[in-house]
């Protein structure tokens, strides 16, 4: 577990695919029972801490995922990501080629419980919810190029559904459409980064996570890093 940021009131970690932010069913190890003991540990704390979880990331999926580490901490971050105010961007490697070289996405999203899947629906459908992002391919290699997106809501498996939707699954996303799984059992999307106004001091608080450690994106990063001066960010 890598440490992002650290203060009184939060804590940001980097999250490796396969982990589990919140403990579910299958009785794995979860990465806030891994912040608790962090926590205990560096800070030498009788009986039980606090660790309140703000959001969740996907179990193949990586990245940044923040944690409060108080209770008023954890109310006012939570209010932030109701009201829109956290703003996260994602990272993905696709195959297909989407048509041009930015755009948007909104569709109408129903999740499907018992297959754990997210459909594009019409609007009418029973429970759907609108969906909206927004993308920009940052980087083009042989075979793959790097979308970065900006998310706009948050819904179940959104940017899975929604970019299989425009002919584009995410690189080892069999569930969404890919033609092969990655080695590892990953799939290829990354929360990237994340900005917010901090709860209690009122900065603003700017995190990126650390391309992964894998051939293929440290080469997509590097041909974005090459490509981003003088280009439009979302």
């Amino acid at each position: 577990m890598k440490v992002v940021y650290e203060d009184n009131h939060l804590l940001v970690v980097s999250k490796l695919p396969g982990e589990i932010v919140h403990a579910d069913k299958t009785g794995d190890p979860s990465l806030e029972d891994m912040v608790a003991l962090y926590l205990k540990k560096k800070y030498n704390k009788p009986g039980n801490v606090f660790v309140g979880v703000v959001h969740r990331l996907d179990r193949p999926v990586g990245g940044l995922v923040l944690f409060a580490k108080t209770s008023k901490a954890l109310a006012r971050m939570n209010k932030l990501f109701a009201e829109g105010e956290v703003h996260k961007t994602y990272r993905a490697v696709v195959q297909n080629s989407p048509k041009g070289t930015q755009g948007e996405c909104i569709d109408w999203l129903w999740r499907n419980a018992k297959q754990n899947k997210t459909y594009i629906v019409k609007e009418n459908h029973p429970d759907a919810k609108r969906a909206h992002l927004r993308w920009r391919r940052i980087a083009t290699a042989e075979r793959y190029q790097m979308l970065e997106i900006e998310l706009l809501t948050g819904r179940h498996h959104q940017i899975r559904a929604q970019l299989a939707g425009m002919g584009c699954p995410i690189k080892g996303d069999l569930k969404y459409g890919a033609p092969r799984s990655n080695p590892d059992g990953s799939i290829s999307l990354l929360s990237y980064s994340m900005v917010f106004e901090h709860p209690v001091s009122h900065e603003k608080i700017e995190l990126h996570a650390t391309p992964p450690h894998d051939k293929l994106w440290q080469l997509l990063f590097s041909l974005a890093e090459k490509d981003s001066k003088g280009a439009t960010r979302l």
